[in-house]
């Protein structure tokens, strides 16, 4: 019997006997190549959202930064359904606000936010933030995530809290703010407001961000129920390492892109 751990890691996947397949990330690709990829998985990633109930209205984004042009990011349209995003309905907008390819207008407060995210941290390559449930109910706690659950783990000593709450993100001092909240880990709990998630793909960021909403959940489930037992800090940071980091949050995503493109292809439209 062949066994591999939960999430890999390329360790794991180069000891896998011959003949024994895992996806991979695409690797050495062109600009053009790259650019097609982060497009068709943030198309997915907008369906996904959609499935799970995380749209409110015109509110939420997810961005990609462009492969060729850093200082640009690729980001749903205002005021389209997350359920109707297609590939060739994405646009492009570079840090100053200015609008590169596209049909509509960016969402003023995607702008102010993940410009300012994306110049903070060069390392992201796509931050995701919706207005949902559980996420902005767990927000109003001001609190962090704590360990829980396995799965809660993942952002154990790893996300911000940005306290900082003032209406409607319309400039981008606060979200050069909320850059500095979320500081180097993959998550940020807006107070107020809901979460935001990065990552080094979109695959990463769209996977943090459900299972982060997911955790929200778990742990006002839990705090309603009674007072949780925390996993010890050395566990947690354990299996931290053990579930999360680029390569097991691309890998995490998988069978939810395999779902999303089997029943919905028209986002690769």
């Amino acid at each position: 019997m062949t066994t591999t751990p939960e999430t890999p890691t390329h360790d794991s996947v180069a000891t896998l006997p011959e003949g024994v397949f895992l996806p991979l990330p695409q690797e050495n690709l062109s600009f053009e190549q790259e650019r097609e990829v982060r497009k068709q998985e943030l198309a997915a990633a907008f369906r996904l959202f959609a499935r799970f109930g995380f749209s409110e209205g015109v509110a939420g984004h997810i961005t990609a930064r462009d492969p060729e042009n850093p200082s640009a990011f690729w980001v749903n349209p205002f005021g389209m359904s997350f359920s109707q995003i297609s590939v060739s309905d994405l646009i492009l907008v570079d840090h100053d606000g200015t609008l590169l390819e596209g049909r509509r207008p960016v969402n003023n407060a995607a702008f102010c936010i993940h410009s300012e995210v994306h110049r903070a941290r060069p390392d992201v390559v796509a931050a995701a933030h919706t207005h949902s449930v559980h996420g902005k109910a767990f927000s109003s706690l001001g609190v962090p995530l704590q360990p829980i659950t396995q799965d809660a783990c993942a952002f154990y000593e790893d996300h911000g809290i940005y306290s900082d709450y003032r209406g409607v993100v319309n400039d981008t001092e606060e979200g050069r703010r909320i850059g500095a909240a979320l500081g180097d880990g993959k998550a940020v709990v807006l107070r107020n407001h809901g979460l935001l998630t990065v990552g080094s793909s979109v695959a990463e960021a769209a996977w943090y961000f459900i299972t982060m909403e997911r955790s929200c959940q778990a742990q006002l489930l839990a705090m309603a129920a009674g007072e949780p037992h925390l996993i010890d800090a050395e566990t947690a940071r354990m299996v931290r390492d053990q579930i999360s980091g680029a390569l097991p949050g691309w890998f995490q995503f998988r069978p939810l892109w395999d779902q999303i493109t089997a029943e919905e292809p028209d986002l690769f439209q």
